[in-house]
């Protein structure tokens, strides 16, 4: 899951053109698909389509990078309390006394895989959204579902990213891996299976994830209201983003968890999800300290999803004229 959309530059107000398959979901509500609307349609099916086929991988890209570099230092803290259960202030001090340049190790890891990852994400499901929905317009529920499902799906090639991170960020192998390339370099003599440990985790939590992150964010979207102001329209962007990550990532936080665990082993057995959250249950003695670090991970996740969509939006609108508001159509569209 996830998602970040940042605003930079001049912002022009959303060109009219776009609507990508929040508009989609609007007309199956309404029931107004045919007529003059059919015709509406088809255009903003090309539109959305063959002619903007990399639209939605650029912006996500793009947007991905932004939040990668303002947030990893966040994203660092909480990685080293989902780890070892040390309290927000103890993490912190660890990292400080480590320096700035440990600050930052394994920083090319998520960079490569969260840009591309969230481009893959925004672009699959979009673009296959838009052509399942073509072929089955009153099925909103099922296009919707099954483009998201193919994005997670899609997103999982880039587990050998996430896995390396993990290694870069755990103390215990700052000493055995130099940077990002030796890491890569050391897994391959345990196979290329090393490069997937926790695949199955990663596999359910994007498209469960995506299902519910692309439903609610175009329901979301599709009703934000026409804003007053340029400035109003990014808040209200980042605002969107923002409460859909920090709750869908509280949600899904033991789950990374126990996935965080996977990923720090190195070599032998391969664990299974089941056996490793009761490990690691038994470890934490409760429930509620399989939670240590929410906190920081959902503040974290408000300001991530928030830069995300605020910056796929800027994006979308600067380089190609497009919004995803439905109130931003043109008029008698």
């Amino acid at each position: 899951m996830k998602s970040q959309e940042d605003q930079y530059g001049p912002i022009s107000s959303y060109g009219p053109n776009t609507s990508h398959g929040i508009t989609h979901f609007s007309e199956q509500r309404s029931g107004t698909v045919g007529g003059n609307d059919s015709k509406d349609h088809a255009n903003r099916m090309a539109l959305s389509g063959t002619d903007s086929v990399h639209h939605e991988f650029v912006c996500g890209w793009g947007a991905a990078f932004i939040n990668i570099c303002v947030t990893f230092p966040i994203n660092k803290v909480m990685f080293r309390q989902q780890l070892t259960g040390d309290r927000v202030l103890k993490a912190i001090s660890g990292l400080q006394k480590e320096g700035l340049r440990n600050v930052y190790r394994g920083l090319p890891p998520p960079l490569m895989q969260k840009t591309f990852s969230m481009s893959l994400m925004f672009g699959t499901y979009y673009q296959l959204e838009a052509i399942l929905h073509q072929r089955y317009p009153q099925h909103w529920v099922v296009t919707k579902t099954t483009a998201a499902t193919t994005a997670g799906l899609v997103e999982a090639v880039l587990t050998p990213f996430e896995r390396v991170q993990v290694l870069m960020q755990d103390k215990n192998y700052q000493s055995r891996f130099q940077n990002t390339l030796h890491a890569f370099r050391d897994l391959r003599q345990y196979g290329l299976k090393e490069y997937y440990r926790g695949l199955s985790t990663i596999i359910f939590r994007n498209c469960s994830s995506n299902i519910l992150f692309f439903i609610a964010r175009d329901l979301m979207m599709e009703n934000l209201p026409k804003p007053d102001s340029n400035y109003q329209r990014v808040g209200q962007d980042f605002l969107c983003g923002a409460c859909l990550g920090a709750f869908l990532s509280t949600v899904y936080y033991p789950l990374n968890v126990v996935k965080v665990r996977l990923q720090c082993k190195l070599g032998g057995k391969f664990l299974k999800f089941s056996e490793t959250f009761r490990v690691i249950l038994q470890e934490r003695k409760s429930v509620k300290k399989l939670f240590r670090g929410v906190h920081i991970n959902y503040t974290r996740s408000f300001i991530s999803w928030g830069i995300i969509n605020a910056a796929y939006e800027i994006l979308m609108n600067q380089l190609f004229g497009k919004s995803s508001r439905l109130a931003e159509k043109k008029p008698g569209a």
